[in-house]
């Protein structure tokens, strides 16, 4: 058998049955575990899931498992880093927007954390509500949305402001923290109010704040 491909069942309710004895690329493997453990992860956090239960949810064997993830600890770092890195790029996508108005990249920075909660397959709970933050791997993953968001957004500030770097990287940590708390928030209210309407409210109060500071000159 090649190293390429797997003979394995799989089932997913997301797509087709795969019968004992086809033939599934790594690289789709990979995927379908990912997607699997996700799954266990959301429901019974990190502590209660065990890789038994995520094999079985997955309709494959702990070896076939342990094939691709060595252990627990390494399979939830990997949905970790796809979490981390969707956020990431969607927040660099939204401040690199066709626009000049500020006003509009708050509103879709703001967006991107409400549409992330809202359709992330629950995998934001790894990235904001983990129960494994005291593990130094996972806070680093963790610390890594908060910081790099920050960056990205206290880069935009300065150009805009001119304010120092350490007040501008102030204010875009705060915007992160306000994005992510209420957008968490939001999702489990009682729904009387839509994504749109609750993520551009959260970004009108948001450019109130920003927008009292100056434009720079230079």
């Amino acid at each position: 058998m090649s190293s390429d491909v797997e003979d394995v069942a799989v089932e997913s309710a997301r797509g087709p049955v795969r019968r004992r004895g086809t033939r599934m690329p790594r690289k789709a493997r990979r995927a379908q575990l990912l997607e699997a453990a996700l799954e266990v992860f959301v429901a019974h956090g990190y502590h209660a899931a065990a890789m038994d239960d995520i094999a079985e949810h997955a309709l494959v064997s702990k070896p076939v498992l342990y094939q691709h993830f060595p252990s627990k600890l390494d399979l939830y770092l990997a949905l970790l880093d796809e979490a981390v890195d969707t956020v990431l790029n969607a927040v660099r996508e939204a401040l690199e927007a066709p626009t000049e108005s500020n006003k509009t990249r708050v509103q879709a920075t703001v967006g991107v954390f409400y549409t992330y909660v809202a359709n992330a397959g629950g995998a934001f709970r790894l990235v904001f509500e983990s129960d494994l933050v005291n593990e130094p791997l996972v806070r680093e993953r963790v610390d890594r949305v908060t910081h790099e968001c920050a960056d990205l957004i206290a880069q935009v500030i300065h150009d805009d402001t001119g304010l120092p770097d350490e007040e501008c990287r102030l204010i875009a940590v705060s915007l992160v923290g306000m994005a992510q708390v209420s957008a968490r928030y939001w999702l489990s209210s009682d729904g009387s109010l839509d994504q749109d309407a609750a993520a551009q409210l959260v970004a009108g109060l948001a450019w109130r704040g920003i927008r009292g500071f100056p434009r720079t000159n230079q």
